[in-house]
């Protein structure tokens, strides 16, 4: 009797683990996968403030979720490769970090696993979704208006700079928007009367190159395009254009924060964590196609006063007066 006894125990006890594995066999821990076009030490803030969106939806990493992270380097042609290999592994949910180069390569890679983008330009244009009220496929997100912003920055230098003849803006030209970009600045670059060079980098290493050229063509002032590479290089960048005494305007406050002289566009660690909340809504069951794309359209000007003393700019009164922050 007793020895039966033991065994119905056993029995029991089996029966009470069985259904626990079975659900745990049914529900295994979520992964995202991050796809990066430069590296995690360099867009740190970005993933942070993805990460905050998801814990903002009940997700943490290392509880009750994984995170896979592949970064290019700012060496774009990884990126189909490193986003293929996300997609063997099955993760459950592709977040891209750096625009519009990692998003387009997990587009390609899958037309299953669902994507969550940000993007500073209008994705619809680029054939990454079908509307940004109804994406459909696999891919949402949320888009920025910084490459748009680009005709603007070229006007707010040559009002800080309104005797400048000639002006340049550095583009990557691995960039899928560069050539949009740079057309769009020599429009505006004609109506001002400005001789605009367009400057090409493609890495870091270029960058010194580049400045010594803004020398030889004696430019008045730099404009940024928007990209993965020199969003990572904003420090370098800052103090290149200070070192060679050129005024210059980017997107990100950043740049401005170490020592550049103006920034104009959105907050992208705002727009990252909008992107972490609609991957934690997709964990949670809903679909891509059933969230319409976020649009942000808040900008902020922001001016480094040192930054214009330093280079003997008199900041007019009128643009001043327009910014959001002076950095002093």
């Amino acid at each position: 009797m007793s020895s039966r006894r033991e065994f119905i125990t056993l029995l029991g006890g089996a029966a009470a683990v069985w259904p626990l594995a079975a659900r745990a066999q049914q529900a295994p821990m979520p992964v995202i996968g991050l796809l990066g076009a430069s590296s995690a030490r360099e867009f740190a803030a970005e993933v942070t403030a993805f990460l905050q969106g998801l814990q903002a939806s009940g997700y943490r990493e290392g509880q009750n979720l994984r995170i896979e992270q592949r970064w290019a380097d700012n060496e774009y042609n990884r990126l189909p490769a490193l986003a293929a290999d996300l997609v063997r592994r099955q993760v459950t949910v592709i977040a891209t970090i750096g625009g519009i180069s990692p998003t387009l390569a997990a587009k390609a890679a899958t037309t299953t696993i669902p994507i969550v983008f940000y993007v500073g330009t209008d994705p619809v244009e680029f054939g990454i979704v079908a509307s940004l009220n109804r994406p459909g496929g696999n891919l949402t997100g949320v888009s920025g208006l910084n490459i748009e912003l680009g005709p603007k920055r070229l006007e707010l230098l040559h009002e800080m700079l309104p005797s400048a003849t000639a002006m340049a803006t550095l583009v990557n030209p691995a960039n899928p928007n560069a050539e949009k970009a740079s057309k769009a600045l020599q429009a505006v670059a004609r109506t001002l009367t400005l001789n605009l060079y367009v400057l090409p980098a493609r890495g870091e290493r270029d960058l010194e190159t580049v400045f010594a050229r803004l020398t030889q063509l004696r430019v008045n002032a730099l404009l940024i395009t928007g990209d993965a590479l020199f969003r990572a290089q904003s420090t370098q960048l800052a103090a290149l254009a200070l070192r060679h005494a050129v005024p210059t305007i980017f997107q990100y406050r950043e740049f401005v924060a170490a020592g550049g002289l103006m920034s104009y566009g959105g907050n992208v660690t705002d727009m990252y964590r909008l992107a972490g909340t609609y991957a934690g809504r997709i964990l949670k069951g809903e679909k891509p196609t059933d969230l319409p794309v976020q649009q942000s359209t808040k900008v902020e000007l922001i001016i480094n006063l040192k930054t214009a003393k330093a280079l003997g700019l008199d900041v007019p009164a009128t643009l001043l007066a327009r910014a959001d922050e002076v950095i002093e």
